[in-house]
């Protein structure tokens, strides 16, 4: 009688750990380890403060009213807007 090798079942990718990662609200401003108890979780590394409104906002491209009531140019190569060319690297008039 033959004996058969089993075969192992694939090994399923470990998941990521959010060990570590740190969120702050941009409502509020509160930074936790667990992003299930602020109201918009931002990851720390991402954070930014708009110059123009203040707000804590994870998206560079974040475009508020009073950014938006002086926008005059935008990027070419990014796509972000500025009021300023002097803000962008490929600065286009809008």
């Amino acid at each position: 009688m033959a004996t058969k090798k089993k075969t192992s079942a694939k090994k399923s990718p470990a998941k990521k750990s959010a060990a570590g990662k740190k969120y702050v609200c941009a409502t509020c401003g509160a930074v936790t380890t667990s992003k299930g108890h602020l109201c918009t979780p931002v990851v720390m590394d991402k954070a930014a403060k708009c110059d123009y409104c203040g707000m804590i906002v994870g998206n560079p491209r974040h475009v508020c009213k009073p950014k938006a009531m002086k926008m005059s140019f935008y990027c070419d190569a990014c796509g972000r807007t500025a009021a300023k060319q002097s803000e962008l690297c490929m600065p286009k008039k809008i």
